[in-house]
């Protein structure tokens, strides 16, 4: 029987090798023959398009999604009908773990933009993980933090004026990018306003008229949907 041959981490796809949620696929302290067994797990989907569904509400579980680069929504819809954001993804993060145990998707997950996942299916990331401890590790980790995101965002909701709430989202999402070492103090939002005001529970004219008013106090600057946060210690005070 013919060994297989050694496979380093350097000569794994080099998506892979450049993707900013590799922790979950590709731990660097796997043995070659366990890297080659995870290359062949993940699955690399063609980019999606701005709009474009990866999964429906009630669509059967089958993995769960890595953001190689790109953003994605995810919402439900009230008993009337009304779209309720649950969530923005960005590139470097993991979601659909919300499935896992429910086996079908509560929610609707859309591209924000052009978008690279990867699938990594669930059922065969367990069947591994007994193999390889590390990678089960790894997901307990991934999905702790997740948890704690959630966490964050309840706390951001829970009991706060709008001008809280819009403070304390611009300060998540930069403590995302600087997650994953990415520049915090600019950035692209690449929701929209009114995705925003969903989110937060807010209305459009509330979130439109903070923006203004945070900028007019030299807080943040805004170009089109590029956000320079000018006044980190001024904006984390308004966020109290």
């Amino acid at each position: 029987m013919l060994k297989p041959n050694p496979i380093h981490l350097i000569h794994v796809k080099p998506a892979c090798e450049q993707c900013r949620v590799r922790e979950l696929c590709l731990p660097t302290n796997l043995k070659s023959q366990d890297l080659s067994l995870m290359d062949k797990l993940v699955v690399r989907r063609e980019p999606l398009a701005k709009g474009e569904f990866l999964y429906r509400a009630g669509e059967k579980f089958k993995g769960i999604y890595a953001i190689q680069d790109g953003a994605v929504k995810t919402y439900g819809l009230t008993v009337d009908g009304r779209e309720q954001v649950t969530g923005f993804h960005i590139s470097g993060e993991v979601f659909g773990l919300d499935a896992i145990d429910g086996e079908v998707h509560p929610c609707n997950a859309v591209a924000l933009e052009k978008t690279e996942v990867c699938q990594i299916p669930f059922a065969k990331l367990e069947e591994l993980s007994m193999e390889v401890p590390e990678l089960l590790h790894n997901l307990s980790r991934i999905m702790s933090r997740e948890i704690m995101r959630e966490q964050h965002v309840l706390l951001m909701l829970g009991g706060t004026s709008a001008e809280q709430r819009i403070a304390r989202f611009l300060l998540n999402m930069s403590q995302r990018y600087a997650d994953q070492k990415l520049v915090s103090d600019r950035f692209r939002l690449c929701m929209s306003r009114q995705d925003i005001s969903n989110y937060l529970g807010l209305a459009l004219e509330t979130v439109s008229r903070q923006f203004s008013q945070f900028q007019e106090r030299g807080l943040i600057d805004i170009q089109n949907r590029y956000v320079q946060i000018k006044q980190f210690s001024l904006l984390k005070q308004v966020a109290q």
